[in-house]
């Protein structure tokens, strides 16, 4: 099997196939080139005795021997010489009526020639190739003309045996002319297969067909975004996930990825020179996790291959199970306090203050029903009423004050939930921490009603923490920014803020970040949605659309 040509590799079937045709052009060229010689030696024959012919034609031995008493005692000896002289095989002269006066073989001298005379005689010297006494020849015959009138003929000739042997010492060196053009272009075809082999690894066509089958198949099947690129920075493969998440045009292939549009964040994971191993990143519209490995073959690095995994999803649903989390720890908290006072309830009984105990009962169960009215009643959303409730209750836990806006009112506009946890779910987040940082009143205020004048829905959050610093401002949003210490830019660190921006911006919003002082002594977020539907009347009269300044703490 192994002589099986189906079974070669590639480069070995090519060079087969080279070779055989370097054979077969060589060969044709070779056989071309002699059949052109043999042309050109006729030709040349034919010039040279013409031009021998005419030159004797023209000699004036020639006419005064022609009109002397011996003709051939005077031309036979002149006629051999310049027959040795040129190289020719017969140089004849002959009276009109083509009698010989000069021939190599003097038996034939007195003899009749042998060949056509009559366009000499009519004055026209020409050329022919006929069979004389010395065989086939190429001859050329010539008129002698003396005062107008045509005295003799001049008849030069060369064999064609002598043409043949003129060819056949040229025919070494076409052959060794085609010998050297076909150890070139061997050597040409055996250096194109060793490259030929490297690059495809010496596999063969099948292999090769069947390798791209999977190799496609493989790529338009993975689930994760994957992206080759070379040492230059330009894309050299992108599978169909990679072209979605990154959204990709259909050119790209080939061209820098400093030139497809993509977000700085992300541009910079995939063109840094360092590995990579779940960055989390963030595009227009989507929470990236990056992977970058550095593409090496024997020692050599290629470029790098990247890998992506789109966690906008999971990112959100783990928004949604932090806040039921909350929820569940703030009912946790609640209940652990209930069972407290429920102490105090029976104690204050069983000492027989039974006012006081039914006063201190119903004053906690009013605090705790009129938070849960206002959230339910002015929150349409029930994943974000829960989400206010459990922050309430862990707020309280760090000893931070959560308050809600009396004109709080969030209706029910369109507006996916997911994002508003993921909006209002890290502002808060990052509000108690300030607040619990700070050394006077921990405060944070939460605030959310519907502009009238841009029918816009306004989210507010405002703590009294120790502010931004105004010079931060522009890089707040910026993923890896954060004002806790030791972990910017890694893991859970300067990312909430991103992802705030990129909902907000992927409902065409804005968030912007109110510094002055005379509002507020802490940092103040504000967010501007619009509203894809006209939002729901509000459930109670405390719901409005007052001015922002309330909610300021």
């Amino acid at each position: 099997m192994r002589y099986d040509p189906r079974r070669w590799s590639l480069a070995r079937q090519v060079l087969a196939l080279l070779t055989a045709a370097m054979i077969v052009v060589v060969a044709a060229a070779v056989l071309a080139a002699y059949f052109q010689a043999g042309r050109s030696a006729y030709d040349a024959a034919r010039k040279e005795v013409m031009s021998v012919a005419q030159t004797v034609a023209a000699s004036p031995t020639v006419g005064e021997a022609l009109s002397g008493p011996n003709p051939t005692a005077a031309l036979q000896p002149y006629a051999h010489q310049v027959q040795i002289g040129t190289g020719t095989n017969f140089v004849v002269i002959m009276n009109p009526k083509g009698i010989r006066y000069t021939h190599p073989d003097p038996r034939q001298i007195g003899g009749q020639f042998i060949g056509h005379i009559q366009p000499a005689l009519d004055g026209t010297a020409f050329t022919e190739t006929y069979t004389g006494t010395l065989g086939p020849s190429v001859r050329a015959v010539v008129p002698v003309r003396q005062d107008g009138r045509t005295i003799g003929l001049v008849a030069v000739g060369i064999t064609l045996d002598s043409v043949s042997r003129t060819l056949a010492r040229q025919v070494p060196a076409l052959v060794i002319a085609g010998l050297v053009v076909f150890a070139a272009s061997s050597i040409g075809a055996w250096l194109l297969s060793r490259r030929l082999r490297r690059q495809t690894h010496g596999l063969g066509p099948e292999e090769l067909s069947r390798l791209y089958e999977f190799y496609d198949a493989v790529l338009h099947a993975v689930r994760e975004g994957l992206l080759l690129l070379d040492r230059g920075g330009r894309l050299r493969l992108v599978n169909d996930e990679g072209q979605r998440l990154l959204g990709l045009p259909d050119d790209a292939i080939g061209r820098p990825v400093r030139e497809l549009g993509l977000p700085a964040d992300v541009l910079d994971a995939l063109l840094d020179d360092g590995e990579r191993v779940d960055d989390v990143r963030l595009s227009d519209d989507r929470v990236l996790v990056v992977s970058r490995m550095p593409a090496r073959w024997r020692g050599r690095e290629l470029g790098s291959v990247v890998t992506l995994r789109d966690h906008t999803d999971l990112l959100a649903l783990s928004g949604e199970l932090d806040s039921v989390r909350g929820f569940a720890e703030s009912l946790r908290s609640q209940a652990h306090e209930a069972a407290n006072r429920l102490h105090a309830v029976i104690a204050l009984i069983e000492l027989g203050h039974t006012e006081r105990a039914l006063e201190f009962a119903t004053a906690e169960l009013r605090e705790v029903q009129s938070l849960t009215d206002h959230v339910i009643g002015a929150v349409h959303e029930p994943v974000l009423a829960a989400l206010l409730l459990g922050k309430a209750a862990e707020a309280n836990e760090r000893g931070v004050e959560l308050s809600l806006a009396e004109d709080l009112y969030l209706p029910d506009a369109g507006i996916d939930g997911r994002d508003l946890v993921t909006i209002v779910g890290n502002l808060i987040d990052n509000a108690i921490d300030a607040a619990a940082a700070a050394t006077g009143q921990r405060s944070v205020r939460f605030g959310a009603w519907v502009d009238p004048d841009s029918g816009m829905l306004l989210l507010q959050v405002a703590d009294t923490g120790t502010g931004i610093n105004p010079a931060d401002v522009g890089q707040v949003f910026d993923r890896g920014w954060s004002t806790k210490p030791g972990r910017n830019g890694t893991g859970g660190r300067g990312l909430g803020l991103a992802l705030v921006r990129q909902s907000v911006e992927r409902h065409g919003g804005t968030v912007e970040i109110i510094t002055d002082a005379e509002i507020a002594d802490g940092a103040v977020f504000l967010v501007r949605l619009p509203l894809p539907s006209p939002p729901q009347p509000a459930l109670s009269t405390s719901a409005s659309t007052a001015l922002p300044a309330e909610v300021l703490p």
